[in-house]
């Protein structure tokens, strides 16, 4: 019973929500999509003519954020390992970008001139066990982490997702030691109950 009231609450929440409604009236994949417009925005994230790579893109929020933000010139590759229907101008891979055969995939359509953004949205699946959904967290932004740095262009920028508790000073503090400024933000659309923050961390430090 309770679980059913959590689920009609979080349902009531959803419905009411003023991004959902927007992400509805403007053709938007998700209300995520507003959390990056509005990161992006801040921290002059996007702009025309970037290569840009979505870690954990679908439904494709984002993906349609920095689509519309490169433009024709640019280019935005979408990883997932859910599949998820075409964005225009986004190049889709489906799959698991630690795995040797996607991560090729992934290099070989960026081509190699490197890339400008990283994105990461990713969440692990929730089971519920506080200490196991935090560190499955905190691994998905430190494997986000790993792309930026062996994919960024130098002076590269990478925006990822991660929830407060344990971890998450050691993952900011290695964060810090690859860029030269490193922000924590909480936009707007976040739901203010949420323990999610992005990092926003820009200029990759040229490797010695």
């Amino acid at each position: 019973m309770a679980r059913n009231k959590t689920s009609k609450a979080w349902m009531q929440e959803h419905v009411n929500d003023p991004y959902v409604r927007k992400a509805q009236a403007e053709g938007m994949r998700s209300r995520a999509a507003y959390k990056l417009q509005q990161l992006a925005e801040r921290d002059k994230l996007l702009k025309p003519g970037m290569t840009v790579v979505d870690l954990g893109a679908a439904p494709g929020g984002w993906s349609q954020v920095a689509g519309r933000a490169a433009g024709a010139t640019g280019r935005v590759v979408a990883v997932d390992l859910l599949e998820m229907t075409p964005v225009a101008g986004v190049t889709f891979i489906q799959g698991d970008f630690g795995e040797d055969a996607v991560l090729a995939a992934v290099e070989q359509t960026i081509g190699g001139d490197g890339v400008d953004l990283v994105l990461s949205d990713m969440a692990p699946n929730i089971s519920g066990v506080a200490s196991v959904d935090q560190a499955r967290s905190v691994g998905l932004a430190e494997l986000a982490l790993d792309f930026a740095v062996n994919h960024l262009k130098p002076q590269g920028n990478f925006l990822v997702k991660v929830f407060q508790g344990s971890g998450f000073e050691a993952l900011v503090a290695d964060i810090r030691s690859k860029f030269v400024q490193v922000m924590i933000r909480k936009p707007e659309a976040s739901r203010s109950r949420s323990s999610e923050v992005y990092i926003v961390a820009k200029g990759l430090k040229v490797r010695r």
